[in-house]
């Protein structure tokens, strides 16, 4: 498909930006659920009767389905047409989020989140392949990319926020009843709204047996990594899993070199721009799940602030990533290119995380936590300006694949960031607790570890988009 046929089925500008309201709100909605959901587990386990194993589960069974299957529905996206993606996974995620409301066991409850997560990878693989067609000129996609980013930016927050209200004020199952009107809403307006059009079809890239490999070794790479917490990294459980995975992947890869037909075409790979963001985008959200979950355990066990205390206390940063990516970023990536906006975000990460990495024991939140808050806005600039370049060397055939492809190793580095910062600061505490140290230091000392290695995160990321990475050349307008 020609970036010229694309663009003569362009809706007028102000569908467009009803859409791109479409896809924010759906984006919101998966982003809500993966956070909402934590706040309200000791209520789970109490009703549902879960084990503390068990209860892992209702995350973990999302994780895997949303991780594993995301590359696999881009490739799709692009073959059976990308809206027709979007409205499927909407319609799937809906209708589980349904079933999860109305469960009443664990086993339930466990296959709905699972298909919660298969909804999800199908309507988010998509988004931004959907969102960089509708938006051409440089100019308005910056704009939209940023009201995209603001709604995830401000979606993990708000989840933390909204789960403890619902939660209390009525009760766990409405953390998921709570998705049925804004989907069915999403549905019927992106019938109308989005942009029909046709995918390449099966025949140009119906790789059977690459799908089985990719999805299975993604499935079984991030279920070996969420529970290397509970085995250890040296466990016969995790080298094996972890051997098989990649051993999965390596297949895929030598499978795509070979296929008369690719799911995924590895052309996309040799773009600069498209593999350095994408693992800039994994160094990075590996090391933010140490700000956005660390910090609200720190606050809650240390601290003593209570979940809703902490999910308010947590939304500054929220206001100041969104409030970034909305007004500034677009403006700045405009005049100075996403590159030097990326790489200026980056450095106002790298300060955050070098406060959090002193923080003290008996912390004051105006004096140790607001400046991080403040500094953390660098957020606002760095996703706008990543799903920009992951973007750009994409082809109009292949932005589906594009799209899901950034938003796998945006799973892959959640998934890599808890276990390993989590684990680390677990086995810190550990020590220093055998050792005789005072609880609430042990802690501390265990995540000041977390935000230590964070920062090494983030300066290699700081690294790779120095070298990798270069300003994208200007579309031209046919």
């Amino acid at each position: 498909m020609s970036h010229t046929e694309i663009s003569s089925r362009r809706p007028r500008a102000a569908s467009r930006w009803t859409a791109l309201g479409v896809l924010s709100t759906a984006s919101l909605m998966t982003i809500l659920d993966g956070s909402i959901v934590t706040v309200a587990l000791p209520a789970m386990q109490r009703d549902l009767g879960f084990s503390p194993a068990g209860l892992s589960w209702t995350v973990n069974a999302y994780l895997i389905a949303f991780g594993g299957l995301l590359l696999l529905a881009g490739r799709l996206g692009d073959l059976l047409g990308r809206k027709i993606m979007f409205l499927a996974g909407n319609a799937v995620f809906t209708a589980a989020s349904l079933l999860a409301g109305l469960s009443t066991g664990p086993g339930l409850l466990i296959a709905a989140r699972f298909a919660q997560g298969v909804g999800s990878a199908m309507a988010a693989a998509v988004v931004l392949g959907i969102l960089v067609t509708l938006f051409a000129e440089p100019g308005e996609r910056a704009k939209a990319i940023g009201v995209f980013s603001f709604t995830g930016a401000a979606g993990a927050s708000i989840g933390q926020v909204l789960g403890g209200v619902l939660t209390d004020a009525f009760s766990w199952h409405w953390i998921f009843f709570v998705n049925l009107p804004i989907g069915l809403a999403t549905i019927a307006l992106a019938i109308r709204v989005l942009p029909d059009e046709r995918g390449a079809g099966l025949a140009a890239g119906a790789d059977v047996v690459g799908a089985v490999l990719v999805t299975s070794g993604l499935m079984l790479g991030i279920y070996t990594v969420v529970k290397i917490e509970e085995y250890g990294w040296l466990a016969a459980h995790t080298l094996g899993l972890g051997a098989v995975s990649l051993a999965l992947l390596a297949g895929f890869v030598a499978r795509q070199m070979t296929a008369r037909t690719p799911l995924m075409p590895l052309r996309i790979l040799r773009s600069r721009n498209v593999s350095g963001a994408n693992l800039v985008q994994m160094l990075m959200v590996s090391a933010m799940f140490a700000f956005q979950i660390i910090v609200a355990i720190f606050m809650q066990k240390v601290l003593g602030y209570g979940a809703l205390g902490a999910g308010l206390a947590l939304l500054p940063a929220a206001v100041a990533i969104g409030g970034v990516s909305l007004f500034v970023s677009a403006r700045l990536n405009t005049r100075f290119g996403e590159r030097a906006v990326l790489v200026a975000g980056l450095l106002l990460l790298l300060g955050a995380m070098s406060w959090l990495s002193r923080v003290p024991v008996n912390a004051d939140y105006v004096t140790d936590l607001l400046p991080v808050m403040v500094l953390i806005a660098g957020g606002g600039l760095v996703l706008p300006a990543l799903a920009a370049l992951g973007m750009s060397g994409a082809r109009a055939d292949d932005a589906g694949l594009a799209s899901g492809l950034f938003n796998t190793t945006q799973q892959i580095g959640m998934a890599v960031g808890v276990a390993v910062l989590s684990t680390l600061a677990a086995s810190r505490t550990s020590d220093l607790l055998s050792a005789g140290t005072a609880e609430a230091a042990a802690l501390t000392s265990g995540y000041r570890l977390a935000f230590g290695c964070a920062t090494a995160l983030l300066a290699t990321a700081f690294v790779v988009a120095l070298v990798v990475l270069r300003q994208p050349r200007p579309e031209r307008q046919d």
